[in-house]
């Protein structure tokens, strides 16, 4: 199954991170969103993270401009059927992404592999959305996608052999090194990561110690880059908690119910970075831990 053209579905974070990463390797990229709006502003993010990269000599400028060459960009869903892979990095919403794949299988040949991004959601069920279970496949990248190394490659029941054996390729092909994971909720790191940033939270929430120390604690006593609080800003709390809604539907455990401070931070509108302020105001720098009345 050789792949010479990629399309994304999604310009968002991830999806304009997938496609910046896809042009470097070396493919013409397809990015597909619903409005233009939309599309210009992951084509400006890609544009700065590239000039980032060329200003910190992790690529050059040929190579940047090269990249830029073969990104195009569509709100057209049918500008895809040319494509020989389609990686899907839309809201993490089961019905929403397994309607587009229903689209797109009338849209592509059947040769065409379909891969989704979901960090949480069962690869089987969009798979079941259409008539190539043979070509479904997750992957799932993890952000920011130029910079991290890691991509989980999810194997369903119905995904062939040739079909894996061409997502792990192809993710070695963009620099990544590929791990396999199950398709259940969460796959591997995130089965592991989701209750690790709950307990955090809860143990803010308890009193257990302040948003600075509990960040700094994980930091220096297990060597982590980053403290759990500050992550979670980072993923995104409506995201985090999201995912953890899924999760818990999958599996039951407590461990992977949302707290309720993170519910309360999200009907707050507190969302981390994205928003400016969540465990910490980013509009500080250094950021600074926020006084959520605990």
């Amino acid at each position: 199954m050789p792949i010479s053209r990629v399309g994304v579905l999604g310009c968002g974070l991830m999806g304009s991170g997938i496609a910046q990463t896809a042009a470097v390797a070396g493919y013409p990229t397809v990015v597909r969103d619903l409005s233009d709006a939309f599309l210009a502003k992951g084509r400006a993010g890609i544009q700065r993270s590239l000039a980032k990269l060329v200003e910190k000599a992790k690529l050059d400028a040929g190579t940047r401009d090269a990249a830029l060459e073969r990104l195009s960009y569509t709100t057209d869903l049918s500008d895809l059927r040319g494509c020989d892979l389609v990686i899907e990095a839309v809201t993490e919403d089961l019905e929403l992404k397994s309607a587009l794949w229903r689209e797109l299988d009338t849209l592509c040949p059947p040769s065409t592999i379909f891969a989704s991004n979901t960090s949480s959601l069962s690869i089987a069920e969009m798979a079941a959305a259409t008539g190539r279970g043979d070509r479904f496949v997750g992957l799932h990248f993890f952000n920011p996608v130029p910079l991290m190394p890691l991509v989980e490659v999810v194997r369903t029941v119905t995904t062939s052999l040739e079909t894996f054996d061409a997502a792990m390729e192809f993710s070695r092909r963009l620099g990544k090194e590929p791990i396999v994971a199950r398709d259940r909720s969460g796959f591997i790191v995130n089965l592991l990561l989701v209750p690790f940033l709950l307990d955090a939270i809860r143990a803010l929430e308890r009193g257990v110690g302040s948003a600075a120390d509990i960040d700094r604690g994980m930091q220096l006593g297990c060597g982590h880059p980053m403290g759990p609080l500050a992550l979670a800003d980072f993923v995104g709390l409506d995201t985090t908690a999201r995912i953890a809604d899924i999760m818990f539907e999958e599996y039951r455990e407590s461990r992977y119910a949302p707290p309720p401070l993170l519910r309360r931070m999200v009907t707050a509108g507190l969302m981390g970075r994205k928003s400016g302020r969540g465990f910490y105001d980013y509009a500080s720098d250094p950021p600074v831990p926020i006084d959520l009345g605990l």
